[in-house]
């Protein structure tokens, strides 16, 4: 398979979303044309990012709703469960654990860590907030497939660092520092200040 942009994958997630909704109107078939207005593109970046993947729907019919749906799941991996670590239980952490998105999309938070002796042992959603000292002796525990990363700057690295050991190869982190990981590591961060930034220019320049 060719090696595809993120930007596509990032599409093709908004295409799912988009068909989920028909499928709860009850709409049996969409033309790329409706997923290309919902999604702010046109219908020939559509089909030219559906094309990756194979060929879909029929040409002046459009594409089945269900079944374009299924086989979006599939290509991003949805078909599965993940069990997801997170690292830090401050506030952002609070609000992630709390929502229940992650859940409905197969992404299971099993484990909280923190190094604050203030929370360590709290309750958050059913799950007891464990001593960041305690990491490898639970992932040993039980197989944990991707890392949030929520904590001070200070500390994401040599957390990264220890994640690593422990053969976690998805991260998403939300600490405000780039991360240095092996090129068999995939880490997506997530920086709230340049995303206002960019709402920022948008204003400015309307």
């Amino acid at each position: 398979m060719r090696k595809v942009a993120e930007s596509t994958v990032r599409r093709l997630s908004l295409y799912l979303r988009f068909l989920e909704e028909f499928e709860g109107q009850g709409i049996a078939t969409v033309s790329s044309g409706a997923l290309a207005s919902r999604g702010s593109t046109t219908s020939a970046q559509v089909r030219k990012d559906l094309s990756f993947f194979g060929s879909f729907g029929k040409r002046g019919l459009g594409y089945p709703v269900p079944e374009l749906a299924g086989r979006l799941r599939e290509i991003l991996g949805l078909k599965q469960r993940y069990q997801v670590g997170m690292i830090g239980a401050g506030k952002i952490g609070g609000a992630l654990v709390q929502y229940r998105g992650f859940r409905q999309r197969g992404f299971d938070i099993v484990a909280i860590f923190d190094s604050d002796p203030a929370k360590i042992g709290r309750q958050w959603n059913g799950l007891t907030i464990l001593d960041i000292d305690t990491l490898e002796a639970e992932f040993a525990r039980r197989p944990i497939d991707m890392a949030v990363l929520v904590t001070p700057a200070d500390a994401a690295q040599p957390v990264t660092d220890r994640l690593v050991q422990l053969g976690v190869k998805a991260v998403l982190n939300f600490a405000p520092v780039q991360l240095v990981v092996p090129d068999d590591v995939v880490v997506k961060t997530v920086n709230l200040a340049l995303e206002l930034e960019t709402l920022s220019y948008a204003l400015a320049n309307r």
